[in-house]
């Protein structure tokens, strides 16, 4: 096996790896979308019942609830580089590849 077989197998490995992530993140992404638009909305009416009803326990409510949204975002949003960067790193590998 000659230095380049190797190296291309290596790489192969390599984007084969990165596919499977690629479709885990992917799937994560997926269900993660499906939570945030409903804490968005679960969020959304706790706080119109916090300005309604104007106690102490429905404005704890709107906070949780925020505070939860807040957190889903924040995933949301790592998922989402996670995939940048995961299709950077094969796009480089796929070019390594070629060469």
């Amino acid at each position: 096996m000659t230095m380049k077989n190797f190296s291309d197998a290596f790489v192969e490995r390599r984007l084969r790896r990165g596919s499977q992530t690629m479709r885990e993140l992917r799937e994560e992404l997926r269900i993660t979308s499906e939570q945030l638009e409903f804490v968005e909305s679960e969020a959304q009416e706790k706080e119109m019942r916090a300005m309604v009803a104007e106690t102490a326990d429905a404005a704890l409510e709107h906070h949780e609830a925020q505070r939860t949204l807040e957190a889903i975002q924040k995933y949301h949003r790592h998922l989402l580089a996670s995939i940048a960067e995961t299709e950077l790193h094969q796009d480089r590998l796929l070019d390594k590849l070629g060469n």
